[in-house]
């Protein structure tokens, strides 16, 4: 987790140098997508520093009142960033309405273009350091960056071509046209990261491949009768499962014990990229019947 905050410090001060630079040729320029491109950038570094505290709250270790720790502050983040976003979304879409209403123009076509292209750039290098680091470490907050940072590399993308297509055709209600589909683009984007961050809250069970790898684990067991209660939940990058063993009731505890353990050993061998808390009662009959 530790690396986790360094990569969002080390992210948010270079979006924040970034924000800045389009928020200044925005208003220069004048034009509405830039502008939407800055804040939207804004937005990104006040998320990225809740991200930051909110891991830093995640390592937390578990007390009295939190026994299972403070993962599901991920889920929360997540769907407060999401529903922030969406906001933003729509204010791009309302000023978009706006200037195409008032027949605002762009005053600076050039500059604009030139900030875009450092733009395109800076992020492109982001979303490749953050993927690395992804690949390393499973976490809800981190895919939510990485997330927020390719949905900025195509919408940079879109802003070029957009002001490469008024500067030659001179048709400058296309910026608040593209402007308004990016602020649709964000809201929807916005939707997805909310979604996750509220299944999560909801206590979302692992996915179906997952937890069709665990049944072939017990089906193939014959050394237990039967299962029963098998229930998982994730909470950050940590999973739950608890299930039910039955054994013949002329078995020994040592030797349940030990099919048990066997059982929990291959199971966290599932997936690496996840902590695995996993309680297993053994019964000496079927009492889901």
């Amino acid at each position: 987790m530790s690396s986790i905050k360094h990569v969002i410090l080390i992210v948010s001060f270079s979006v924040f140098v970034l924000a800045l630079l389009k928020l200044i040729f925005g208003v220069i320029s004048g034009s509405v997508v830039i502008l939407a491109s800055a804040l939207d950038s804004l937005l990104d570094v006040l998320f990225s520093l809740l991200n930051f505290f909110a891991i830093k709250k995640i390592e937390s270790p578990s007390n009295r009142y939190f026994n299972y720790g403070f993962g599901k502050l991920e889920g929360f983040a997540s769907l407060f960033e999401g529903l922030l976003i969406f906001i933003s979304g729509i204010y791009i879409i309302y000023q978009s309405i706006l200037k195409f209403i008032n027949n605002e123009g762009i005053n600076d076509i050039n500059q604009g273009l030139f900030i875009m292209i450092v733009s395109i750039i800076l992020t492109a290098v982001i979303v490749f350091y953050l993927n690395m680091v992804s690949k390393k470490q499973n976490n809800l907050i981190l895919q939510s960056e990485i997330l927020h940072y390719k949905t900025d590399l195509f919408s940079n993308l879109a802003i070029i071509i957009s002001l490469v297509i008024v500067k030659f055709s001179g048709f400058e209600e296309f910026d608040n046209i593209v402007g308004g589909l990016l602020g649709i683009y964000i809201c929807f984007n916005a939707f997805k990261i909310a979604k996750k961050g509220f299944f999560m809250l909801l206590d979302r069970a692992i996915d179906d491949e997952l937890f069709k790898s665990i049944l072939d684990i017990l089906d193939n067991n014959d050394k237990i009768t039967s299962y029963h209660d098998l229930k998982s939940r994730i909470s950050g990058n940590t999973i739950f499962l608890s299930c039910h063993l039955v054994f013949d009731d002329k078995i020994s505890l040592f030797d349940a014990h030990t099919v048990s353990n066997d059982i929990e050993k291959n199971i966290e061998n599932l997936s690496n990229e996840y902590k695995w808390i996993i309680l297993i009662h053994l019964d000496p009959y079927d009492d889901s019947l």
